[in-house]
């Protein structure tokens, strides 16, 4: 059963503990994390934090990279 809760662009996800943002960010349907100079859009390759393209807003912080950032109850996520 899920335990953290956290908002994606204002919409609450629960997930599990341990649950990457990433992956909540891909639970709650979103697959564009984020858009490119030329406004392509963007999400996770690598998983391990290589290639950024998974930089997303966390709690008023820019381009962390969600691939390497746990989920924690509270936590506000954005992908815009």
């Amino acid at each position: 059963m899920p335990d953290t809760q956290l908002t994606v662009n204002g919409v609450a996800v629960s997930v599990n503990q341990g649950t990457t943002v990433a992956s909540a960010i891909l639970i709650s349907g979103i697959s564009a994390f984020r858009r490119s100079v030329s406004g392509e859009p963007r999400g996770p390759l690598c998983g391990m934090g290589i290639c950024y393209e998974c930089r997303v807003t966390i709690d008023g912080e820019s381009h962390a990279r969600s691939c390497q950032i746990v989920c924690r109850t509270g936590m506000r996520v954005t992908t815009r």
